[in-house]
């Protein structure tokens, strides 16, 4: 039986949520309290249920989940009103604004017995998968070095600032590859059109296997790049997110060999890899979809939501305080 769910918000990113969830045959409703984007709403969706108040979903037993794809600020609120209803939750990242937010969202998920899934959306994506799978299977070596880039001009916010933005997405690959949380951050950035809200960021973390990697986000740039960079003591990854999907992922066989105890570059070929495409953010929905359906904890549960919260808020303090190094608390 497939659950019921209602999205709430049909704006920038809320659209695509209800595009998907309607894919799935699973959009109950819809709450979208802007006159202008309900009415482009129900045209697109001319047999769905339109909420005129945010409490009719709490009290509507026939829905038995939500989707928050609202601005930031209001996850938390509507997240554990919705838990307190018996709905299960799905909620775009980032998973809280606070610290404290987000433990009481993971709290009441864990005492109410609801599903608490964060959208760290590139976790679902088929290179993603397929990178944890080498990494998992020693393909790499012992991962040394990582870095991500993610830029492009626009959209511009004068609310949230590039690092809340655009880091969430690298920062959740970053801990799903290494399987640890940074001891230290250290993150400078510029703010340019907006005083007080940064434009551009680089984060960079320290870890106690030794791994280090840096993290750049920018709206102020002349193109689009997305762009992981995985450097293993065997091989190294390249994961461009702009290219064809034929593209995408490129396994290197680079590295450094030791001759009489002088390191010496090996430059081996590069070797794509074929992905079946599929959209991340479909796969991320499925995915809720069928944790809601057998109770088993998601992939980006609440708890993998608060480790990005953790990291982002220490990536914050040290960007206010012009780069200091701040340690992270598990």
């Amino acid at each position: 039986m497939r659950p019921n769910v209602v999205a709430l918000g049909h704006g920038y990113w809320g659209r695509n949520i209800v595009r998907n969830l309607a894919s799935l045959e699973v959009l109950r409703g819809i709450y979208e309290p802007d006159e202008a984007m309900r009415n482009e709403a129900k045209i697109l969706y001319p047999n769905t249920l339109f909420y005129q108040h945010e409490q009719e979903i709490w009290e509507d037993d026939k829905a038995i989940a939500v989707a928050i794809g609202t601005p930031a600020i209001h996850h938390a609120r509507l997240a554990l009103r919705a838990m307190a209803a018996g709905k299960d939750v799905f909620v775009e990242k980032p998973l809280a604004l606070t610290l404290d937010e987000g433990q009481r969202m993971v709290t009441a998920a864990q005492e109410t017995n609801r599903v608490l899934m964060v959208g760290h959306l590139l976790e679902y994506h088929p290179a993603i998968t397929q990178l944890r799978q080498w990494i998992d299977e020693g393909i790499l070596g012992d991962l040394q070095y990582i870095y991500s880039n993610r830029l492009n001009l626009g959209k511009f916010r004068r609310e949230e600032n590039i690092l809340w933005s655009f880091a969430p997405h690298d920062l959740a690959i970053l801990l799903r590859l290494i399987q640890q949380m940074p001891t230290e951050v250290v993150a400078t950035g510029g703010a340019y059109l907006t005083p007080g809200v940064a434009d551009i960021t680089t984060t960079n973390l320290r870890f106690d296997n030794g791994i280090q990697a840096h993290i750049f986000v920018s709206w102020l740039h002349p193109y689009k790049e997305q762009k992981l960079v995985v450097v293993g003591s065997q091989k190294m990854v390249v994961f461009d997110d702009q290219a064809p999907w034929d593209q995408k992922l490129t396994l290197f066989d680079k590295g450094a060999d030791w001759v009489d105890n002088v390191p010496i570059p090996r430059q081996g070929i590069g070797r794509s890899v074929t992905l079946l495409p599929k959209e991340p953010l479909l796969e991320e929905l499925r995915h809720f979809i069928d944790r809601v359906g057998d109770r088993k904890p998601p992939l980006t549960d609440g708890d993998s939501g608060l480790r990005v919260l953790k990291v982002l808020h220490a990536a914050q303090y040290s960007l206010q305080q012009n780069g200091i190094p701040v340690s992270v608390h598990p």
